[in-house]
């Protein structure tokens, strides 16, 4: 087949174009520039360019810098702005590596997009990783359904240690095994307030409000706080742990409580995002990247809204948070919180 492989420089994107070369595919690389910070494009670049020249494959440089701003970069920035806690990844996924990019391999005659995700493809729905620790099934759970008959994931069953012993084996991809991994969101820099500073003033105090509307305390303005955060914030006279329970960014003003005020039995979703033909759903829920899998039951509305019913209580439910349904390894459903 004609393969276009997402290559970011780093060693499981390396370790795919690699495999999938060895078995007789034709393959073509491209780096996505999604972002503008200093030096990081022409140091992966490199990294793709030796990769490149060592698999005698051709490689392509796609600017899509104002795609990824729009669809990714400013929701981030808006979704903090509203109080809320943004998913970038799932939104780059969606529209970016999954959207624009699968769109570049199509106009190149190219038959599938290959990336370096950790999961797996099973009759046309995504399934979890071999690699649990490793896994981005999540992450991924936010694909347009008709995409995933164009995606391969060759390090889905895979090892994360195997694939870079596997680097470790080839002379020449020694150092991609070695190297450092960014594991955090790729254009933050130190922190997600740093940005927000560049489009607003972040840092107006505001109040601290208990549960029953009670001013508190005091905050050093709500960009600063997501759900369930336990710090950074002034409450008079208490003598346990505080969290924050609630955010009102029109009034500036953070609610908090005890961390039994966090618990959640059931939240909505909208957009929902079906891989399978359902109007209720009973299965496991993950309310973020890494929390466990909760029972759940699921009720589909016709405006693609949803409720769900929690068969045990979560803590810390954040609104613009992804919930991610499975059944057993298959991811089903998706959504973005209330």
């Amino acid at each position: 087949m004609k393969i276009l492989v997402a290559m970011s420089g780093g060693v499981d994107s390396t370790v795919t174009a690699y495999k999938l070369k060895n078995a007789g595919h034709e393959i073509i690389g491209c780096y996505m520039k999604l972002h503008g910070k200093p030096n990081y494009h022409e140091e992966n670049i490199k990294k793709v360019e030796k990769v490149a020249n060592f698999l005698q494959i051709p490689y392509h440089i796609l600017d899509l810098q104002e795609d990824f701003k729009d669809k990714v970069y400013m929701p981030f920035v808006n979704t903090y702005k509203e109080g809320k806690t943004p998913n970038p990844c799932a939104l780059c996924n969606r529209f970016i590596k999954l959207g624009k990019l699968l769109e570049f391999a199509k106009s190149l005659g190219c038959e599938k997009l290959a990336t370096g995700h950790y999961a797996r493809l099973e009759n046309g729905l995504i399934r979890t990783a071999v690699d649990e620790s490793k896994d981005q099934s999540y992450f991924l759970a936010s694909a347009d359904k008709e995409a995933l008959k164009y995606l391969i994931f060759p390090l889905g069953e895979m090892k994360k240690e195997d694939v870079k012993a596997f680097a470790s084996s080839i002379e020449v991809l020694k150092s991609f095994a070695t190297q450092k991994e960014s594991s955090e969101i790729c254009f933050v820099e130190n922190t997600y307030v740093q940005v927000l500073d560049q489009f607003m003033d972040t840092k107006i105090p505001g109040e601290v409000l208990d549960s029953s509307g009670k001013i508190v305390g005091k905050h050093e303005g709500y960009m600063h706080y997501t759900i369930g955060k336990r710090r950074g914030f002034e409450v008079k006279g208490a003598h346990e742990p505080h969290f924050v329970l609630k955010i009102n960014p029109q009034k500036n003003q953070i609610v908090v409580g005890k961390k039994e005020e966090l618990k959640i039995d059931e939240f909505e979703l909208k957009n929902i995002n079906l891989f399978i033909e359902a109007k209720n759903l009973n299965c496991e829920v993950k309310i973020r990247y890494r929390s466990k899998s909760t029972p759940c039951e699921v009720k589909i509305f016709e405006d693609n809204s949803a409720k769900i019913t929690l068969k045990e209580s979560v803590y810390g439910i954040a609104s613009g948070q992804m919930a991610v349904f499975y059944d057993g390894d298959k991811v089903i459903a998706s959504g973005f919180i209330e």
